[in-house]
């Protein structure tokens, strides 16, 4: 664990993020980084200096070195002004993870326009509910996104074009062709410093945006490499969705980092465990549910691929299961570690391997940087060892969300996580779910995700996912939604089930509903969605 600067500044000398530069190149990352402060945008003109012929990434269009992506980024920054897209635009983008993303998220920086990243997942009303909400000028859209054609109030640029040339619909430009255009419109020396609006998850209601403006140091950089062994030039299978805070957050730091960043639009587990052989890559960012996936490949099919090179694998998004721990740590070694943040506080605690092997179910610690406090209802620090609400505190809280009447509690500086949690053995953070998850069963508290982590270790249990229902004599009970693995043995009955959980915990944490389906319904992160659980009792 680092205690002090000085092992932070070892930790990021070894990274190899600092390196020699001559004399021109200082002078031209010293003139990026005043026209665009600590954005996107310095980041890739900065790294496109330092490292120019190094790839920057790799997708189905192939690979780019940082100056041509670097080149084709300014080229379209200068034909956006050219379209009347310029400082306090509002630029929406619906992409799924390739090059076109990053241009457009650096591009409408460079002219002083907001970025607002559109999850995957929305389509219909719900699509369009968001883009008025978040006052979107443009969608700058792949071309599989149909209900994106039928929008009409909002000037569309398509990003992804398939090999057969299809388009949304006629006339409507691609990002190739406006870069093709090499306008000489002169981009602002100093533009607006723009904010990104990433939308919330949307488990508990429709997704919020929530405003991120430029970070006020680079302690959120170092943050993850206080914690985590990242290095310059590694590369990275960033298989999480980058339009989320943990993707694109990972792909920033790739490009900060001078790395060459994988990206496959479609996520399936066979072909993340093709890209790490072919691409030799080194660290793989993911949602929780990805990494359950890839072990879910048939064992000779995971023992034929050559994943030695794999040197780190960072989830992050949703909560990671303790028998998924153990099984990744079997696998690939003591390489995992856990990430727990939210769009709203960045990253709050990350786990290491060798405290997941220890404590399948830990959070881990603070990184550098960050503050941790386990407060109680009034606000004052809670008992060692109690459960209390997580707040956090860091240089990379949000600003709000765009949605007036909603906040998140901030007491002396910390902001509230939205998470139960308690500190446990050596100082490490445990969460116990949800605020709105506990629920109140004749007159007890009850913490679904500690049910959660005793059913989940049962023989035979793939995945399970416990939460509150109305109770007209309780108030509200628990139920066990339990996906089983293939019929076996060890396969679990409702009655082993709260079997299992009365012989470890209280009574009144026994679930009184055990209910057997085919798959949790989860959104794009990866996240269980409470409510449509609810909707199968």
């Amino acid at each position: 664990m680092l205690n002090s600067a000085i092992d932070l500044a070892r930790a990021i000398l070894r990274s190899g993020i600092l390196r020699p530069s001559g004399s021109a190149h200082l002078a031209q990352m010293g003139i990026a980084a005043a026209r665009w402060d600590v954005t996107p945008a310095t980041a890739l003109a900065v790294t496109a200096r330092r490292f120019p012929t190094r790839i920057a990434l790799i997708d189905e269009a192939g690979p780019v070195s940082y100056r041509t992506l670097d080149n084709e980024t300014d080229a379209l920054a200068r034909a956006l002004l050219d379209q009347g897209v310029g400082r306090e635009a509002r630029v929406a983008i619906l992409c799924r993870n390739h090059r076109g993303f990053l241009q457009a998220v650096v591009a409408a920086g460079r002219v002083g326009a907001d970025q607002i990243l559109i999850n995957t997942s929305l389509a219909g009303t719900q699509l369009t509910d968001v883009l008025r909400e978040q006052r979107a000028e443009v969608l700058i859209v792949d071309a599989d996104f149909p209900d994106a054609a039928k929008l009409d109030e909002i000037e569309l640029i398509q990003a992804w074009t398939p090999a057969d040339g299809a388009r949304l619909r006629p006339g409507i430009p691609t990002v190739m062709e406006l870069i093709a255009r090499r306008s000489q419109t002169r981009l602002p020396f100093r533009p607006r410093v723009a904010q990104c609006i990433i939308l919330t998850s949307g488990t508990t209601g429709t997704p919020k945006g929530a405003r991120r403006s430029v970070p006020r140091n680079p302690l959120p950089a170092a943050a993850l490499l206080s914690r985590i062994p990242l290095r310059s030039g590694n590369v990275g299978l960033i298989s999480a969705p980058i339009f989320h805070s943990w993707g694109f957050g990972a792909l920033i730091s790739s490009i900060a980092l001078g790395s060459t960043a994988v990206l496959q639009r479609r996520f399936a587990p066979d072909d993340a465990l093709r890209a790490i052989e072919r691409h030799q890559v080194q660290d793989l960012y993911v949602v929780p549910i990805m990494l359950g996936r890839i072990l879910d490949l048939p064992d000779a099919e995971l023992s034929s691929a050559d994943t030695s090179c794999l040197r780190t694998i960072i989830a992050c998004g949703s909560a990671i299961p303790a028998p998924l721990v153990r099984n990744t740590l079997r696998r690939f070694g003591q390489i995992l570690y856990n990430i727990y943040g939210s769009t709203e506080v960045s990253f709050a605690s990350i786990a290491t391997p060798d405290e997941l092997a220890a404590h399948p179910a830990t959070s881990g610690r603070a990184p550098f940087g960050t503050k941790l406090a386990i407060l109680s209802v009034n606000g004052t620090p809670a008992a060692r060892g109690a459960i209390g609400q997580v707040f956090v505190g860091n240089s990379m809280l949000f600003d709000g969300y765009t949605r007036p009447g909603e906040s998140k509690q901030v007491i002396d500086g910390l902001m509230a996580s939205g998470d139960l949690g308690r500190i446990g053995a050596g100082g490490l953070l445990f969460l116990e779910g949800r605020v709105d998850d506990m629920i109140v069963s004749g007159g007890e508290n009850v913490y679904p995700q500690e049910v959660e982590r005793v059913i989940a270790e049962m023989p035979g249990v793939r995945e399970v996912a416990v939460t509150g229902v109305s109770d007209p004599e309780f108030g509200q009970r628990l139920a066990a939604f339990v996906v089983r693995e293939d019929a076996g043995s060890d396969y679990p009955t409702a009655e082993s089930v709260t079997a299992e959980v009365k012989g470890k915990l209280a009574r009144f944490s026994v679930p009184r509903d055990v209910c057997f389906i085919d798959a949790l319904p989860r959104n794009s992160t990866g996240k269980v969605v409470p409510r449509l659980l609810r909707k199968l009792d």
